[in-house]
């Protein structure tokens, strides 16, 4: 997907000067240490970095699943950050899909109905059957988990995120319980759905060979962004290096 100029200017989020703290007893961690990032409609990002660098850190609260000790994140222009409890959780329904390393479907359920716990509950949700279509499940959707392999399950959890047609899709380790090959087809799921729905894809990975897929790359370090880079050319997910 290539950002024309509009939508390059056009910031889904916008953070400034964002610290977490974390208090335990005398010990003080600083999670996040003033951070500054933004990113527009469509567009890719890879957040870069070893564990314990602040990338979960980050996506948790841009995600409304924390909050920030100081800073400003906004979405849309609107405040996050002070916004109440039942605010948040209106975000997340609304706006926020999630993809974790871990699946969290539910064994009883098949595919298709995993995706439709979701889709009965948001405002205006794309068909299962559509979601799972769209990350090439279509001949998978009446299997249930435990006959799935992790790279399906992990299209299923795609799949379920993307029901709803979130703004944004925040992805934590997506490919990290996979191997290469699997990796690779889990990619381009969400390739695909970045390119065909819009929404604005992030994605944490400490895998370095990832970030050539995205229109941007964030590398962080001890809490803050080390560097960020625009990648000029980018590859699809096929000619990825693990």
């Amino acid at each position: 997907m290539k950002l024309d100029s509009h939508e390059a200017a056009t910031p889904v989020f916008d953070v400034r000067g964002l610290t977490k703290i974390y208090q335990t007893g005398e010990v003080e961690v600083r999670a996040l240490n003033g951070v500054d990032l933004s990113l527009a409609a469509g567009e890719m990002a890879v957040l870069l970095g070893p564990s314990g660098s602040g990338k979960s850190t980050l996506l948790n609260i841009v995600g409304g699943l924390d909050r920030p000790t100081s800073g400003s994140v906004r979405f849309r222009g609107r405040e996050l950050s002070g916004a109440s409890d039942r605010e948040l959780t209106a975000y997340r329904r609304d706006h926020v899909g999630f993809v974790f390393q871990f699946y969290n479907l539910i064994p009883s359920l098949t595919a298709w109905e995993n995706v439709a716990l979701i889709t009965e509950v948001a405002r205006q949700p794309m068909s299962p059957s559509e979601a799972l279509a769209l990350v090439g499940l279509e001949d998978r959707m009446s299997h249930f988990p435990a006959q799935m392999s992790g790279g399906e399950q992990q299209r299923v959890a795609i799949a379920r995120a993307i029901a709803k047609r979130p703004e944004v899709l925040l992805c934590d380790e997506p490919t990290g319980a996979l191997d290469s090959a699997t990796g690779v087809i889990v990619l381009e799921a969400l390739a695909r759905v970045n390119e065909e729905t819009g929404a604005t894809t992030a994605i944490i990975t400490h895998n370095a060979g990832i970030q050539q897929i995205a229109h941007r790359v964030f590398s962080f370090l001890d809490g803050r962004i080390a560097s960020e880079v625009v990648n000029e050319t980018r590859i699809p997910p096929s000619e990825v290096s693990w």
